[in-house]
């Protein structure tokens, strides 16, 4: 279930109310009781750590491992969605968060004992303990949302979407699984698009996660295979045919000052530079033109471009804005993929490029000289769209089906 379509499931009043969402009534006596049922910063942080341990676990996404845990988890969700599967949870559980002791509690805590992130206890009280905060920064992990500890918007959304909807999910994603699993090379990368992050993988354990940022629903990143071939360090940014039709005639007549702000220079068919005021922006005469974006710390590559050979003219890339890493829905782009802690994954992808270690990347990266190198012993990628998980832990793990292929029940798709 979409966020869009459970909204239309509640009430009119409180489908009005739910984006300004408050918690329902006033700071109790209760509430004020039990401020001394609180956790140190250590203590929280203690309780986000084990919860997001629980999750990073070495076996890759697209693996056998995987497959064989999403069974395991398939199996247990079957009778209990056979029996009713979870509640609902109400209005009143927003904004819940540690010490706090009125109307919800009760029902957040036996949501979390529904779903294993929370041991089992004889009685379920109504204050929200350290129990129930460990028991939710398990729920936020495990569900890609930020790890607080407190009943945001998008946590209050994901406690509702039903047992049903998640083990469609799990089906799906097993079929997903088990297509790729055995066509995958030693060494590769995956790019899964519902999960907004990047694994490298070597003899089959991950090698390190990367937080990313992929196509926003209406310029999908697409599902491909291919080899990184080159990386280029301080590239010039060449503006798609796409982006200048769709944004940058939009930003020049918000802003006949843009292209010269962001260091974008209009190029003609000879490569001649041109001045923006000898374009009509109230027509898409621009598209005519080249628009390439100079190296620098404002170019929308950042310092590095990822190239690999694709018919949708893609890569991945470093950015100036990584902020959007911290998002919990990191779907942002126009079709290419952003990725964090670049120059880590630079240096796994260069591994066996002799004269590119750690120490002349991290050189490259700072005085921004404009180079290009062809990659030795090219890994391959993948990117594709796994929205559920589990790992040995017999943690599982959910997202938005962001692009409705789960809706429609896509197993396969084309690359």
């Amino acid at each position: 279930m979409k966020r869009r379509d459970f909204l239309r499931l509640l009430p009119m009043s409180a489908a009005l109310t739910l984006p300004m969402m408050q918690p329902a009534r006033a700071q109790s006596l209760w509430d004020m009781m039990n401020r001394n049922q609180s956790l140190t910063d250590a203590e929280r942080e203690a309780n986000s750590a084990a919860a997001i341990a629980s999750i990073d676990t070495v076996e890759p996404i697209l693996s056998y491992d995987t497959a064989n845990n999403l069974q395991l988890a398939i199996g247990q969700y079957e009778p209990f969605v056979n029996a009713g599967g979870w509640e609902q949870v109400p209005q009143e559980t927003y904004g819940l968060s540690m010490g706090m002791a009125r109307e919800g509690v009760v029902q957040l805590k036996r949501r979390l004992l529904s779903s294993s992130d929370m041991p089992m206890v004889e009685n379920v009280d109504g204050t929200f303990d350290a129990a129930t905060d460990a028991a939710l920064r398990h729920f936020q992990a495990r569900h890609g949302l930020q790890v607080t500890g407190q009943v945001d918007e998008a946590t209050w959304y994901t406690l509702n979407v039903p047992a049903e909807t998640r083990l469609h999910q799990l089906r799906l994603n097993l079929l997903r699984v088990q297509n790729m699993a055995p066509a995958l090379a030693n060494r590769y990368v995956v790019v899964n698009i519902p999960a907004a992050f990047i694994e490298t993988v070597e003899n089959g354990m991950v090698v390190k996660r990367h937080t990313a940022v992929v196509g926003r629903i209406d310029r999908q990143t697409p599902i491909l295979k291919s080899r990184i071939h080159q990386i280029n360090f301080n590239p010039y940014w060449n503006v798609p045919v796409s982006i200048i039709r769709r944004d940058l005639i939009k930003y020049m007549n918000e802003n006949p000052n843009y292209l010269t702000e962001q260091k974008i220079r209009i190029l003609d068919g000879n490569g001649q530079e041109i001045q923006p005021s000898s374009i009509n922006w109230q027509t898409e005469e621009a598209v005519n033109y080249r628009f390439r974006q100079d190296p620098g710390p404002l170019n929308s590559m950042g310092n590095v471009k990822i190239n690999f050979h694709n018919p949708h003219a893609v890569y991945l890339h470093d950015t100036p804005t990584k902020g959007l890493f911290g998002d919990n829905a990191r779907f942002y782009s126009s079709g290419c993929v952003r990725v964090d802690q670049v120059q880590d994954f630079v240096g796994w992808v260069l591994r066996d490029n002799a004269a590119w270690g750690p120490t002349e990347i991290g050189n490259v990266f700072a005085n921004g000289e404009r180079t290009d190198v062809d990659v030795q012993s090219p890994p391959e990628i993948h990117t594709t769209y796994i929205s559920a998980w589990a790992n040995r832990n017999g943690v599982v793990s959910f997202r938005d089906d962001v692009y409705e292929f789960d809706m429609a029940g896509k197993v396969t798709f084309e690359a």
